[in-house]
């Protein structure tokens, strides 16, 4: 049996990939050899419900220079990019819907990314009172999805 030479450098590279792109797996081929990283995806993609004196903070990165559009107090913003599923399938109900009461850690919807299915669950506890997103729909890194207050 041969053994497996492991090339560190382009494991590396992928890594840094993954973190760049907020992808949660990769995987590249060549010559027949293929390498895939993966990792666990941890959301957090808002922050804690706002004090009746204090604005809530938000986690999303700043809007583009030519958009001028602001995220939404309490929005949850994709942590990658990928197409949006509001249900686990085409016929089932919607994991949420306007007026729904959530749970921290509740699903709120997928967002399929390099034909992986990530679940993206809510930061925090809170009514949902917007969905900003559509099925269907792709989304960019940072784009608001839904409002939780």
């Amino acid at each position: 049996m041969s053994k497996i030479e492991i090339n560190e450098d382009a494991v590396r590279k992928l890594a840094q990939l993954l973190e760049e792109s907020g992808l949660s797996e990769i995987e590249y081929e060549q010559e027949g050899h293929k390498i895939r990283v993966a990792k666990t995806l941890h959301v957090a993609a808002a922050a804690p419900a706002p004090s009746a004196s204090a604005p809530a903070p938000s986690a999303a990165p700043a809007p583009s220079a030519g958009g001028g559009d602001e995220v939404p107090a309490g929005a949850v913003v994709s942590p990658m990019v990928g197409t949006v599923y509001v249900a686990s399938e085409p016929t089932a109900p919607p994991f949420v819907k306007v007026g729904d009461t959530v749970q921290e850690g509740q699903t709120l919807l997928i967002i399929e990314a390099m034909k992986v299915m990530n679940p993206l669950s809510s930061p925090r506890a809170g009514k949902v009172t917007a969905i900003l997103i559509s099925n269907g729909d792709p989304v960019e890194f940072g784009e608001p999805l839904l409002v939780i207050e």
